[in-house]
Formats: structure tokens, C-alpha cells, sequence
């Protein structure tokens, strides 16, 4: 070692660093400078009393995670202090620091953020744990230790949020020793336990192709027939709960369904769907069709507060515009009846009960226990009876069913009233069921084998499989995969609702948005949206893209699909002086260059040309290869070069008019460069679109404090009232698509009329616009 690195490898030691990991460090060379200036900081701050092991360890780990330096100093001494003394109030004090980079910190928020001076007493923690305990003792007595005492850990961390975990852990040991005893030979056999499934091993990456292995969404999603359950073995995977009656009513399910697999889209028709749709929707009727199933589409219509005709008319839309065809249209309402009568079997069996508490008192996860909950069934039944008949007023009453989920929410509601005429079933029924009641048992109903849903409702697995059983009804299984979000957008019907509201954008299909609908106005192709979905993968773990992602599949699609036409955003007049005035030929233009047996368009060729104004400069730059006064340039297409004689301009100096000369391209030296054009074209309107919002997490309130409305991007959109495009695109279609040559690609906006054409951008070329 060098004598520099010598000293700073016996500064690491002396933190409590083994001498390897003090070597591993030395070769880091930002973390080593980092840890470094943390050390000597630190030695600073105490003085003679130096930095023991436990101060050591916080400040490798502070030092190898801070992003910004210019916060060194004040965390070294945080630590040093013992301000920060735990890796949790670490932890906290990194995420304060990102999240306030502005001078100086607020020392009473950073105290308050990261728990510091909070002393968490032996009977806080005991009184905590005590109440835990009481929460799960049934089914503790039930299970003894095999019970998942992560689940009561993490409850335990969650209350007593900056405890020592080992103090915390050490009480939630000893107080289910008290509760169980000690453990019996039957408590110390393993739990037979089926190796819970992935859909991969291993995250694809999104740069890896199609998928990492260079496979279709089809591919990947039959491969996964050999991972998930097979229908009829549905008992086979983990969590599943076997009843006495579960093989009969696997047998009854196989028996209608001959062992097809069947999967659903179940949206709620409150809202149009958006991106992150597009992989539920490719996942669901994916699977089926990749394994020779069916997919219905079922309406989880169970609000009819916010549920409108429209939105249930442009899901099919998407649907199918994504190139799915439901094997049936379903609605949770359809089952109104059955659910209902269900309900009340619940009752009887004991399984649920009406109750009286407030709608806030319900909220959130520590909602107090009710105390009509150990009330007689006959009692509920008449009750509910009389909820269904319209006795009671809105908030007065609900079904709730006795189980705790696996987030701990105790007692979810099944049922509420709402005096709202629902759009299929009118004023026939003032209850309705909710998500967590419905969608187990519509699953049943419909003898779906595989529920796939996004992993925030893996949380919900439990109470599917108990609401089943309780009933003694076919229990499909629930599948989780990760959910898909994209930065620098929202997806939040709420939100999006606020952007239409506020006059940010235009409505639901405004093509800055991620909807569906806006992205097929923009002009994205179905295909594209669907290879997105399987370059970012079937995962489990939740998935946050950038949007060039996507851009980038909509390109590949479009290279190959978009014929290609010309047009000039910013028109520069070009007047051909040696040719005669009103001449005219026709040249003709392939619509695919790189394959010209495709087909091909003619265009006019005149005397007079339109050219792009940022394809003409009067002093010529380094690196410069488009037309000034001593250079040509050639005209794609045409076979001409031209080249400078005259510029013509304005009263202010702006250039409003080239002349210039042309030659064949044959005889002429071969230019350095060859632009597009336009003669006898069109006008029309062009929007070029930008991001929407300015920051990648416009919901991040520690990145955008003042709410998603305020981080509007003012250019996001630009119009272009006095584009020109050739006449090959006189006769499109709304949405049809194009590659302007040199431009981008475009799409025909359906506000297009005979006499005004508008062109929506969908995407730039590969090229960086202003690559010269």
C-alpha cells in the first residue's frame, strides 16, 4: 500500500472496520473520500473521546448512501452527538436531507422527521406488544408457533416506530412464550409448506429486447402454465385452505369447465384506462389466449356514484383496440341477487354481522373493534334485511365480515347503503357490495381458475380464500404480478379529472396524458403498447419506466408501418430561378425507402418550394451541412441540388425568400447533405407535444411540494398553425399515421376536417431533433 492508503486503512480500522472491508473500501474511491471527511468530521466533533464501533458503523453506512456531500458534516455530527443512534433514525435522516436540499435545515422538522430525543419506554413496548397479542390470540392458540410471527414483528415496528428492535422483539418472544407455553414436539415439526411461485427469478431488464430471452408476451405467457397452478390442482399453491368439501367442489369446477384455464379483466367503470391497463389487459387475456383459455371482461360496477355509460363503452374499446376479444361481458351486478343471498348464508353461519360505527371510525388500519360484533346472527339478519328494504339512512349501518386481512385491517365492510339508482340495476336495490365481498366470489360464480391481479392486492389474498371457504364455495386462486407506472405522468382518475377540470388538458384522450384513449389519439399503435408490456416483462416486483421507453417500441413499429410523406413546420419560400415559372413534373416518393417494392406516392415538383427556415443560414458554421450562400445542398427525391443566388427579406431583416439555382444531382458534386421540401402542398395545423409535467414524480410531494397542478410543464404543447405537407396525405383517415421525413411521426388528429388538416406528433425520430 501506499503511504496515503496505509493511513486511511488504519483510520477505517480504527471505526471498527475489519481489515478486509477496510481494503474493499479503499477501493471505492468516492465512498473511501466520503468515509474519509465523515471520520475526521466526527473525530471533531468528540474530541478526545474518538469514535467507538457503533458511531463507526452508522457513519460507513451514512457515508456510503448520502448523495449529497454538502450534508456530510451535519449527519457525521448528528451521529457523533447521538442524535442519530439507530440505522431506522439513519434511514430517516438520509430521506429528510434528499428530500430538503435547500439551506439551512430546519433542525426541529429534522429532529421530528428522524425521532430524535424520542425515547420509547419498557412499558410502552410491553403495553404494545400486550395488545398485539390480544389482536391475534385466536388464531395464535390456533396455529401455536407456526403462526407468522413476522406478521406480529412487523406490527409491533410499525407501533413503536423508533424502539430497539432487539428490546421490541425480545417482549414479542416472551409474551407469546407466556401466551403458548413451551413448544411441543407438534409445534417443532416443520410446516409443509409448497415453494411459493414466481412468475420470473429474476427482473428483466427492459433494454434486453422484447424480454430477456427475446421472447413474445405470448411466449412468456405460456411458459408461465408450467409455474401457476393447474386447473383443478388449485389446492396445490401456497395459502390455499383445504376444507372438508374443497376436492368436491374442484371436482364440480372441472366438470363445467372441462380444465380450461380462465382468466378476467375486471375494471371498475369509474374512469378511462391507462398504461399501466395495458399490462393487466395483456396479462389476463394473454394468458388465456397463450394457453388456449378465455378472458371475460367483467364491469366491477358496485359504485354507482361514479360509474358512467361512457366509461364502461371506451374500456371495451381499449380492449379490443388492443387486439382482445372477451369471451363475455360481465357485470358484478349481474350477480346482485346471488350476492345478496350469499350474504345472508354468511350471517347465518356466524361469518358476518351488521354494524353501527361511523365511516371515519372504519378508516385506516387501527380502527377501534366494533361493538356489535359478537351480536346474534338472527339479530343481523333482520337487520340487514331491513338495510336491503331501505330503513336505515346512508352511514347508519353496514355488513361487515368477522377476519382479519393480512395488512391486519380488522372486519371489512361487505356491504353499505347508497341511495344512488345504479345504471343497470335503477332503484331495485339502496345496498351494495364491496370490492373485497364481490370479487372472490364473482371469480366463484364464473369458475375462474387464475385471479390475476397487481401485487397491492396481495394483501387481499387471505380474506379471497377465507370469504370461499366461509361460504363453502369453489375458491379460485389469487396471482399477483407487478404493477406498471410510468414517471413524469399521473394516472389517478381523481387527478386526471382535476387536469380536464382545471382546463390543463383538454379531456381524457388529451394526447399528453397516458390514457389509452389519449395515446391512441396521439397516434400510438395497439402493437407497440403491447411490446412495451412484454419488454417490460411478466414480473412480480413493480415496475417504474421512463416514457422513451415506450416511445422507443412505438418507433420500431411505425419505421415499419408509417409511409413516409414530407412537410415543413417552419415554411421558408424558395424560388427556383432557372426553371420556368409555372412549370410542373411529378416526382415520385416511395412510401418505405428502405423496402421501395412497398409502394410509392407522386408529389408536385415546381418552381417554387417550401423548405424548412432552420435549413437555411447566412453564415455558415463549423459543422454546418444544409444550404448557405457557399454551400449547396440536395433535395430528397427530386434529384436536384440547388444552390445559392439571392435571399429576400422583410421590413425587420427576417429572411422571407431564397432564390436559388438547381442541377441534376447526376452531373452536380455530391452535396454534404439533402433536405425535404414541399411545392404546391397543403397547409395544415401540427401539435407538437412534451411531457406534461416537469419532474419525473409529479405526485412526490418532497420533489413538488405545492401538488402535481403546480408542476405543469408550460411547454407541453405547441401548435403550429402555417405547417405545409404534401398532397399524398389529402385523402387519410382519422389516426392514420405517417413518418414526416426529417420530422417525426405524425397522426391525423379526428378534429380533422376536408378543409383543415391537423397533425398530432406522436414521436420524434431516433435522431436528437437537433442533430445537424
Amino acid at each position: 500500500l501506499a503511504p496515503d492508503d496505509s493511513n486511511t486503512l488504519t483510520l477505517f480500522t480504527s471505526i471498527g472496520l475489519s481489515e478486509q472491508k477496510a481494503k474493499e473500501t479503499l477501493k471505492n474511491e468516492a465512498l473511501s473520500s466520503a468515509l474519509k471527511d465523515a471520520i475526521i468530521q466526527a473525530r471533531r466533533t468528540c474530541g478526545a473521546s474518538g469514535v467507538d464501533k457503533a458511531i463507526g458503523t452508522l457513519l460507513y453506512s451514512m457515508a456510503s448512501r448520502l448523495k449529497d456531500p454538502k450534508r456530510l458534516a451535519f449527519l457525521s455530527d448528528g451521529i457523533v452527538q447521538c442524535k442519530i443512534c439507530t440505522e431506522l433514525q439513519l434511514a430517516a435522516a438520509l430521506e429528510f436531507v434528499k428530500s430538503h436540499p435547500q439551506d439551512p435545515i430546519n433542525q426541529g422538522e429534522f429532529d421530528e422527521a428522524c425521532g430524535v430525543g424520542v425515547a420509547i419506554t419498557p412499558e410502552q413496548i410491553e403495553e404494545a406488544v400486550e395488545s398485539l397479542i390480544k389482536k391475534h390470540k385466536e388464531q395464535l392458540l390456533k396455529e401455536r408457533y407456526h403462526f407468522n410471527m413476522g406478521l406480529l414483528m412487523g406490527e409491533a415496528r410499525s407501533a413503536l416506530k423508533w424502539a430497539d428492535g432487539k428490546v421490541v422483539k425480545n417482549e414479542v418472544d416472551l409474551q407469546v412464550l407466556h401466551l403458548l407455553g413451551p413448544k411441543t414436539e407438534a409445534d417443532l415439526e416443520k410446516k409443509v409448506k409448497v415453494a411459493r411461485v414466481h412468475l420470473f427469478k429474476r427482473k428483466r431488464s427492459v433494454y434486453e429486447g422484447m424480454t430477456g430471452e427475446g421472447r413474445s408476451l405470448m411466449e412468456q405467457l405460456r411458459g408461465e402454465a408450467l409455474k401457476f397452478h393447474k386447473p383443478g390442482e388449485n389446492y396445490k399453491t401456497e395459502g390455499y385452505v383445504v376444507t372438508p368439501n374443497t376436492m368436491d367442489l374442484l371436482k364440480k369446477h372441472m366438470e363445467l369447465t372441462g380444465g380450461q384455464i380462465r382468466s378476467r379483466f375486471p375494471p371498475e367503470p369509474n374512469g378511462i384506462l391507462h398504461i399501466g391497463h395495458a399490462k393487466a389487459i395483456n396479462f389476463n387475456f394473454g394468458f388465456a389466449k397463450a394457453n388456449n383459455g378465455i378472458c371475460f371482461l367483467r364491469y366491477d360496477d358496485t359504485n354507482p356514484e361514479k360509474e358512467e355509460e361512457k366509461y364502461f363503452t371506451a374500456i371495451r374499446d381499449m380492449v379490443e383496440w388492443l387486439g382482445y376479444e372477451p369471451f363475455a361481458v360481465t357485470h358484478a351486478s349481474d350477480n346482485f341477487q346471488q350476492l345478496y343471498d350469499l350474504a345472508v348464508d354468511l350471517v347465518r353461519r356466524g361469518h358476518a354481522f351488521v354494524c353501527h360505527q361511523k365511516g371515519e371510525e372504519l378508516k385506516g388500519h387501527n380502527a377501534p373493534p366494533s361493538p356489535w360484533r359478537d351480536r346474534p346472527a338472527e339479530e343481523s339478519l333482520v337487520l340487514f334485511d331491513r338495510m336491503k328494504k331501505g330503513l336505515f339512512a346512508e352511514g347508519e349501518a353496514t355488513l361487515r365480515m368477522k377476519m382479519v386481512m393480512e395488512d391486519g385491517k380488522l372486519d371489512p365492510v361487505a356491504y353499505r347503503i347508497k341511495y344512488t339508482p345504479h345504471h343497470r340495476t335503477g332503484d331495485e336495490w339502496c345496498i351494495y357490495p364491496t370490492y373485497d365481498y364481490t370479487h372472490c366470489l364473482c371469480d366463484s360464480i364464473e369458475n375462474i381458475t387464475h385471479s390475476l391481479c397487481t401485487k397491492e392486492f396481495q394483501a387481499r389474498r387471505s380474506s379471497y380464500f377465507w370469504l370461499c371457504n366461509a361460504l363453502d364455495v369453489y375458491c379460485p386462486v389469487q396471482w399477483e404480478y407487478g404493477r406498471l407506472n410510468l414517471t413524469y405522468t399521473v394516472v389517478s382518475k381523481r387527478k386526471i379529472i382535476k387536469l380536464v377540470e382545471t382546463g390543463v388538458v383538454r379531456d381524457w384522450d388529451d394526447p399528453r396524458l397516458f390514457t389509452l384513449t389519449a395515446l391512441r389519439r396521439r397516434g400510438f399503435p395497439p402493437e407497440a403498447i403491447n411490446n412495451f408490456c412484454a419488454r417490460v416483462g411478466v414480473t412480480v416486483s413493480q415496475t417504474t419506466t421512463e416514457p422513451h421507453l415506450l416511445e422507443a417500441c412505438v418507433r420500431d413499429v411505425l419505421n415499419d408501418t408509417a409511409p413516409r410523406a414530407m412537410a415543413v413546420l417552419q415554411p421558408l419560400r424558395v424560388t427556383i430561378a432557372n426553371l420556368p415559372e409555372g412549370s410542373k413534373v411529378y416526382v415520385r416518393v416511395p412510401d418505405f425507402p428502405a423496402n421501395e417494392a412497398k409502394g410509392s406516392h407522386a408529389v408536385p415538383f415546381s418552381s417554387t418550394i417550401f423548405i424548412e427556415q432552420s435549413d437555411f443560414r447566412e453564415v455558415m458554421e463549423k459543422g454546418y451541412k444544409r444550404l448557405t450562400p457557399d454551400q449547396p445542398v440536395g433535395l430528397r427525391h427530386a434529384g436536384y441540388v440547388i444552390s445559392f443566388q439571392k435571399v429576400i427579406k422583410d421590413a425587420q431583416g427576417k429572411v422571407v425568400e431564397l432564390e436559388v439555382t438547381c442541377c441534376s444531382s447526376e452531373t452536380a458534386e455530391k452535396p454534404k447533405a439533402f433536405i425535404h421540401w414541399v411545392s404546391q402542398p397543403l397547409t395544415c395545423e401540427v401539435r407538437l407535444y412534451e411531457r406534461l409535467f416537469l419532474h419525473k414524480h409529479p405526485e412526490d410531494q418532497s420533489v413538488v411540494p405545492n401538488g402535481f397542478l403546480s408542476d405543469i410543464n408550460p411547454d407541453s404543447l405547441h401548435v403550429i398553425s402555417g405547417a405545409l405537407v404534401d398532397t399524398s396525405v389529402k385523402r387519410a383517415k382519422a389516426l392514420d399515421r405517417f413518418q414526416f421525413e426529417r420530422v417525426g411521426y405524425f397522426s391525423l388528429d379526428p378534429d380533422s376536417t376536408a378543409d383543415k388538416l391537423i397533425f398530432n406528433r406522436t414521436v420524434t425520430l431516433k435522431e436528437d431533433p437537433g442533430k445537424i
